[in-house]
Order: structure tokens, then sequence, then C-alpha cells
């Protein structure tokens, strides 16, 4: 195990303040409040999420000069009351047989336009549009999408529990044998150490050998890995609720001269990134100063998607670093800075990190070696 102190506790005041926080943006926006069905939102919200089986309408409703409150069946009460950590927070139970719909739309302006949590079902958000046709419903991803990008104190010791274990876990695998095993086979390691050293979910294990690499997004395989391959390994998940998310290039045996090339070069782009990391500079800009690296150096065409992505309760969240996006940059932000070079048919290097913004430029939560390594 990598974890040398227990994570700082969330309090009820950090609930409530994010509650506040998010009917505030709401108001900014234009917005008559914002619903929150289960998913990332609420937990982040409230701390309280419900069994992943239910079908039942479960709603928080938020609005101004309106007390907060979670929609919950009566059966599940005695756990949601257990485990919100929100002050404040009225707690109402429906039974079933009765149209909890109603009982939601009577915390909705009828006219009004919400913010609605991506992980919204269409079936509950239709009944909402049934029970008050009036009312209109933007992705909240969209309507308030730097709602949790920012992180605190608690949010940001539990990203660097979640990175050192992410460290600890290459580390490890880079001891282990790749040749004559499956892809599969590796991926399984992964998933192993990660949890062994702290992680509750795996939610990604790529291990791309040889020309598997070539694709940013490859599920791991029976394809056998031999000498000679590259190999792209991208893993991680959550630990105590919060994400990590590493790659790493390896080389089984000697590299080949053009995998070094190629690796400098993704070095380099990364590098250059993480460099330019400093409030107020624009998303956008980060993935320019990764892209023009590889440009120059005559892959352009070969770094096939944005520079990076936030992390925190979930894996990918905003912010996004990607031309067109011209969100400046603000302290307490977590995102990963992974620039690559994909060649068909040959092979694929990348290189992530998670780095935070800090008042005097970027720090990385992923402190591995960049070297391309190399494995038996």
């Amino acid at each position: 195990m990598t974890e040398t102190h227990p994570p700082v506790p969330f309090t009820a005041t950090d609930y409530a303040a994010r509650m506040t926080r998010a009917t505030d943006e709401a108001r900014q926006a234009g917005l008559a409040g914002v619903v929150v069905a289960p998913g990332p939102d609420l937990v982040w919200l409230t701390g309280y999420q419900p069994p992943a089986s239910t079908e039942r309408l479960t709603l928080l409703v938020l609005a101004p000069d309106q007390e907060p409150t979670l929609i919950v069946p009566t059966l599940e009460l005695p756990d949601a009351e257990a485990a919100t950590g929100a002050p404040r927070l009225r707690l109402v139970g429906w039974v079933d047989g009765t149209d909890p719909y109603e009982a939601a739309g009577a915390l909705l302006r009828a006219d009004g336009t919400f913010g609605v949590s991506d992980s919204t079902w269409a079936l509950h958000l239709l009944e909402l549009q049934r029970a008050l046709p009036g009312t209109r419903y933007r992705s909240l991803s969209r309507s308030l999408p730097m709602l949790r990008a920012v992180k605190d104190r608690a949010e940001l010791d539990r990203l660097d529990l979640a990175g050192a274990a992410a460290d600890a876990t290459y580390a490890e695998i880079l001891r282990r044998p790749f040749a004559g095993r499956r892809e599969r086979d590796v991926a399984a390691d992964l998933d192993a150490l990660l949890r062994e050293h702290g992680h509750e979910q795996v939610d990604f294990t790529i291990v791309g050998a040889g020309p598997n690499g070539a694709n940013p997004h490859h599920e791991a395989g029976d394809r056998g890995i031999e000498p000679g391959d590259a190999v792209v390994l991208d893993f991680g998940g959550l630990m105590h609720g919060y994400g990590s998310d590493t790659t790493r290039t390896v080389s089984v045996g000697e590299p080949r001269q053009e995998v070094r090339a190629v690796h400098d070069v993704v070095r380099r782009a990364q590098q250059a990134a993480f460099e330019a990391v400093r409030p107020g500079v624009s998303c956008q800009e980060i993935d320019r100063v990764a892209r023009a690296v590889i440009t120059e150096a005559g892959f352009g065409e070969q770094f096939v998607h944005r520079t990076g992505h936030g992390i925190g309760v979930t894996t990918h969240e905003p912010p996004y670093l990607v031309e067109g996006e011209e969100q400046p940059l603000r302290p307490g932000m977590c995102f990963s800075i992974e620039p690559g070079i994909y060649l068909a048919g040959r092979f694929g290097v990348r290189i992530e990190d998670i780095v935070t913004v800090t008042a005097g430029g970027g720090r990385r939560l992923n402190n591995s070696d960049h070297g391309l390594g190399v494995v038996g």
C-alpha cells in the first residue's frame, strides 16, 4: 500500500458550500435551479450514492430562495439520512403507488429552465416534463461546466493519494514479465495492483502492444506480447472516490531507434505543455503547445485526440484541453496532460500525468519516470 495517511474527511460545511455554489452558479447562468439525479454530481453535492440498481426516482432540487431538497423513495430514506453529509438538506420520501414526479414538480418553477445532471435517465426527465410541461432543461455539464472543476484541499488530498497509487502500480508492473504473455494478462496485473494500492474501483487498463498501441483506446485482448514491441499502458480508477489516470509507454527488450525517437517527441510535447500551465492561460493554449511540438516533428496528423481532460469524482470531466475551449485555468483545477503519436499498423506512444494548477504554475500528481521503460 502506498497510502501514508487517511484522506482529509469531507465535512457538512463542505457539502453545504457545494450546494450553495451550485445554486449561485445556476442563478448567474440564468437558470431557475438545478435538478440532480444519482451519479457523480449527487455524490459531490451531498455525499449520497443510492443503490445502482434502483429505478425509483431520486432527485436533488436546488433553487434560489428554496431549501435544498432530496426526493427519495421511502424505503431508501434510512440510507439517505445516514449518508447525506449536507446540513439543511430536507429529505422528502415517496411510496410506491404514488406519483413521485408530482412531488418533484412541486419544487420546480412551472415555467423555469433548469440544469439537469448528465446522468439523469431519459425516463425521469420525460416524466418531469409531463408533470410540468412548461419547464425546460439543459445539460449540467454544458450549462455549468466548471461546477466541479476547481478542487478544494480535501479533494486535492484524495487526488494526490490516487496519483501516488498509480505511480506505485507502474513501478511494480515494470518488474513483471511482458514477453510471451497476452495483453489481457498484463491488464489483469494492472487491475490487481491498483486495488492493492487502495483503489476501490478500476475504470480502465489499456495495454496496447505493437500495432495495437496505435489505437488510443485499445481494449486489451489476446494478442501475445513479443520482444521488440512498444506497449502503451494507460490505467486508472477511483480511490477514496477520486480518480487516477496515467499513461506510460514501455519497450519489451531493447527499444528500436524509431520508438526512441517518437517517444522523445512525445516526452518533449508533454513537458512543454506542463510548463505552459499557469493561472489565466486558456485550456486550448495547453493543447496548442503540445500540438506544436508534435507537428514540428512531422507527426501532427498522428496526434488524434485532445491533450487532456479534467478529473475528480469521475476520471473524465471538465475542463477539457482542446482547441476552442477558452476557459482560463484557475488554481485548484486538475486535468491530464497526455499527448500521443499513433503510427497505424506499427506502434503508438503516449505519456500522461495528472496536473493541478497552483498560483505559481502546474504541479504533477504523477511523478513516475517519463523515460521509455524497458521490460522483459
